[in-house]
């Protein structure tokens, strides 16, 4: 991939089932939780566990519903940012406009 958007646009495909992008929701909100929870608490392992916890969720989501593997593994870096873009955009109610965009609506 050359491009974010090249890359943004692979990424909705891979989660392309409204579960998949369900169970990420989920996952993405236990770190979101997990990283307040270890500011206040001031204990860097909550972070650590909400993370791998997170990401145990969200991956179980590729293996079990989307049947495909994590673009994580190629892409780590735009794989975060497109995630919480993704989370971002359906609690704003404008991610459908997106996946249309994809072809995965």
């Amino acid at each position: 991939m050359k491009t974010y958007d090249e890359f943004w646009l692979f990424y909705l495909q891979s989660h392309a089932k409204p579960v998949t992008r369900q169970i990420h929701y989920v996952a993405i909100s236990v770190i979101i939780l997990g990283l307040v929870a270890a500011a206040v608490l001031g204990n860097s392992w909550i972070a650590l566990g909400a993370v791998a916890l997170g990401y145990i969720i969200a991956w179980t989501a590729h293996f079990t519903v989307e049947d495909n593997k994590p673009v994580f593994y190629q892409y780590p870096l735009w794989s975060l940012r497109s995630g919480l873009r993704m989370y971002l955009l359906w609690m704003t109610g404008r991610l459908q406009p997106e996946l249309k965009r994809a072809g995965v609506a």
